[in-house]
């Protein structure tokens, strides 16, 4: 930091030269708190344990990259897998009748229930781009993010033995780690199945005739609350994503979330059906496998 300029005839004030600067104590706090979080994963590592975590800040460690071997062969599913990725993606927008009965996106669209969720996830964007209260919704992705791996440890038979959410990151220690426990946080938006959890209760128990509205726009809202957060938080070194391969990673993650807008668009009235949706996949996953047989 460039210290302030001498003052010839009015001196500034001392409490506005160390304005925006930490303090010492508060520096040695933050030291203090990530040398503990590190310390810590390394001893649970050596107890068999492994950390799932999400780094914000100086958090990320080298020590998750696999070998060459395992990296190779990530790499080669990964590039088998952009396959069904494709697919999935097409057949969202595939429009032609010989592939399962077609929908009219105008109809979708105009419906109320989209324009609700498009209301949502607008006031979203503009909530993220704008950056307001940035650091507590930075804070609210954090703590979803490893909820949803704590979470998916216990429904794959793990254990959590330590949970931690600070504004530099957070991170869950397990005994137990794999592909879905690492991934999920990438496309499992926690915060829009706690809201549809707690307004469906809600529905239960009061009626009302804005039902619907409210429902469509809080899953539009949080649903973008994920998607956002995610993005910004990939690029950031996230030793999740290392653990299984980069590259690996990425393409799971994408298929994850096109299956995710795939299921969106199915639960919307006038939109598509499970039905016509697994008639698209099947039907362009038979044209590519022709395809690819005509040029063996």
């Amino acid at each position: 930091m460039a210290r302030p300029r001498k003052q010839t005839a009015k001196k500034r004030p001392r409490a506005n030269s160390r304005a925006g600067r930490a303090s010492l104590w508060g520096t040695i706090q933050q030291a203090n708190q990530r040398a503990h979080q590190r310390a810590n994963r390394r001893m649970a590592r050596r107890k068999g344990l492994t950390s799932k975590h999400a780094a914000i800040a100086e958090l990320a460690e080298p020590d998750y990259s696999l070998n060459y071997v395992e990296l190779f062969w990530r790499y080669v599913l990964g590039l088998l897998l952009l396959i069904p990725a494709v697919i999935s993606t097409q057949a969202i927008f595939t429009l032609d009748t010989n592939i399962g009965p077609t929908y009219d996106w105008i109809q979708l669209f105009g419906s109320q229930q989209f324009v609700c969720f498009g209301g949502g996830a607008f006031l979203m964007c503009l909530w993220f781009f704008t950056k307001l209260f940035q650091e507590y919704f930075l804070y609210l992705y954090v703590l979803g993010h490893e909820l949803t791996h704590a979470v998916f440890i216990y429904l794959c038979g793990g254990k959590v033995s330590d949970f931690s959410v600070t504004k530099d990151g957070g991170y869950v220690m397990t005994d137990k780690s794999n592909i879905l426990i690492a991934l999920s946080p990438y496309f499992v938006p926690f915060w829009s199945v706690i809201f549809l959890a707690v307004t469906s209760l809600l529905g239960l128990l009061i009626e009302s005739s804005y039902f619907s509205q409210v429902l469509y726009l809080g899953i539009g809202w949080t649903w973008t609350f994920h998607l956002l957060w995610t993005l910004w938080m990939i690029p950031r070194d996230q030793p999740d994503l290392k653990e299984n391969g980069t590259f690996f990673s990425l393409v799971v993650i994408y298929l994850a979330n096109v299956l995710v807008v795939a299921l969106l668009l199915c639960t919307a009235p006038g939109g598509l059906s499970f039905k016509i949706y697994v008639a698209r996949w099947l039907a362009l996953a038979k044209e590519y496998w022709d395809w690819s047989l005509s040029y063996l």
